[in-house]
């Protein structure tokens, strides 16, 4: 059945009038809040008793590989927030996405070139983390730029 009354009573697609830069600024929003909710599990978090508020003193690892903090965690969080807040509009999500990628891009570009044993590093980030924010940048980057529709159809 493919008439309007069969989809009605069927389940609803999560894509209906949704514009996709929306989709992808929820996806990447709710993607940080379980980052950085993971972050604080003991487990998945490695020497989780070297969890510190902040700084390149914190030994713990998320999945054993990207170090976090409290501050790490909590900003993970407060991105996911913004990317749910922001996908309630185009332009917002867009914004996010653009916007968030270019700031994780700098994060990037921060990693490399502090000393990371040295209070710079207040964070903290290691090599692990200062690539992933790289991908992640250029992620989110492309989707804001990608997930647009076309004003004109072909």
């Amino acid at each position: 059945m493919t008439n309007a009354m069969a989809h009605s009573r069927g389940r609803r697609n999560p894509a209906d009038g949704r514009a996709p830069a929306r989709r992808a600024s929820a996806s990447v929003g709710v993607l940080f809040l379980i980052i950085g909710v993971l972050g604080f599990l003991p487990g998945i978090t490695s020497n989780f008793h070297d969890l510190y508020w902040a700084g390149h003193e914190s030994g713990a690892k998320l999945f054993g590989t990207f170090q976090v903090s409290v501050l790490h965690n909590l900003l993970h969080l407060a991105f996911g927030v913004a990317g749910l807040a922001m996908s309630r509009t185009v332009p917002g999500a867009r914004a996010f996405l653009v916007g968030g990628g270019a700031i994780y891009v700098v994060l990037w570009l921060y990693g490399l070139v502090i000393n990371r044993g040295t209070a710079a590093n207040f964070i903290p980030v290691n090599l692990a983390d200062s690539w992933l924010h790289f991908g992640l940048g250029l992620g989110m980057i492309a989707l804001g730029l990608l997930t647009v529709r076309d004003p004109l159809p072909r």
